[in-house]
């Protein structure tokens, strides 16, 4: 199964803006979990500095800059990639109570690599309602895997998913008071209840397949760049739950970047100078390729 993955933004500005510097997360990841066979990215207007790297998280990233007047603003990412993720989901024994011994007898650089995602971060703190949403799958569950899909089952049977609800300005707790929200709040509610009991948790940021084969239900999240999470399993490693659509991620996710929470791999982000006030249109399309 190969997907290609067409993801278009477009700024239109009231004014004529002079000059603007972007981020942008919009490579597939190539790792063992799935392969970008191809990608590329078009800027219109073009860009005098366009250029790639790796960000601290390992996610390929590129900055462009354009420095002449324009009102207008395209980017287009054009990718193929092909999912590999095992069909049978990993079983672990690890005790979320012993999260911290057991990180502890793991190699250094594993243990780093697990830590910088147990801290709270801007978009997934620290409250008091979250440990208390998530402490009775804590409370009924020994494992760590099994207090994860607990949360995950009363994030999707709770909360409504309501597009019109937030922005990415939204606080956490206005999502949990009023239990609406979209995949990037879901996310990040089930990360901060993760991190709350002193496990590790990251924020995952990619795509499902638009349009299924006759007989598969549609995903929510399918028509725009979609979110879900990982928690650490000591004695298996990350584990992916989409609390969206209550399952764990399979071939149909393609997996762009990963960070501690939304600010860290959002898709395209930027300043620019003058333009005055600006349109945002964004259109997203997987489909299967052979």
């Amino acid at each position: 199964m190969k997907y290609r993955i067409i993801h278009r933004t477009e700024y239109n500005y009231s004014d004529t803006a002079t000059i603007c510097h972007n981020i942008a997360h919009l490579a597939p990841r190539n790792d063992a979990g799935q392969q970008c066979i191809s990608h590329y990215i078009s800027v219109v207007p073009q860009p005098v500095i366009f250029e790639e790297r790796f960000d601290y998280f390992g996610n390929r990233t590129v900055y462009f800059s354009i420095e002449r007047p324009h009102k207008n603003m395209v980017v287009t990412a054009t990718s193929d990639v092909e999912p590999l993720r095992e069909a049978a989901l990993p079983v672990s024994s690890s005790l979320w109570q012993n999260f911290a011994a057991d990180l502890e007898a793991l190699p250094v650089a594993t243990q780093m690599n697990a830590r910088g995602f147990m801290l709270e971060s801007s978009m997934a703190p620290h409250l008091p309602e979250v440990h208390e949403f998530a402490r009775p799958c804590f409370e009924q569950n020994a494992t760590i895997q099994d207090a994860a899909r607990c949360l995950m089952q009363r994030i999707f049977a709770e909360f409504k998913y309501d597009p019109q609800f937030t922005t990415l300005a939204t606080p956490l707790a206005r999502v949990i008071q009023h239990k609406r929200g979209v995949c990037q709040d879901f996310a990040h509610l089930a990360i901060a209840c993760l991190r709350s009991y002193g496990l590790a948790a990251r924020y995952v940021s990619g795509y499902l397949e638009t349009l299924p084969p006759p007989g598969q239900e549609k995903l929510v999240g399918a028509d725009a760049s979609h979110a879900w999470l990982s928690v650490y399993l000591p004695d298996q490693g990350w584990f992916d739950l989409d609390p969206t659509n209550n399952q764990h991620p399979d071939n149909r996710y393609v997996v762009i970047s990963w960070g501690r929470d939304y600010s860290d791999v959002a898709p395209l982000k930027g300043v620019f100078y003058g333009g005055g006030a600006h349109e945002l249109d964004v259109a997203v399309d997987v489909e299967r390729i052979d």
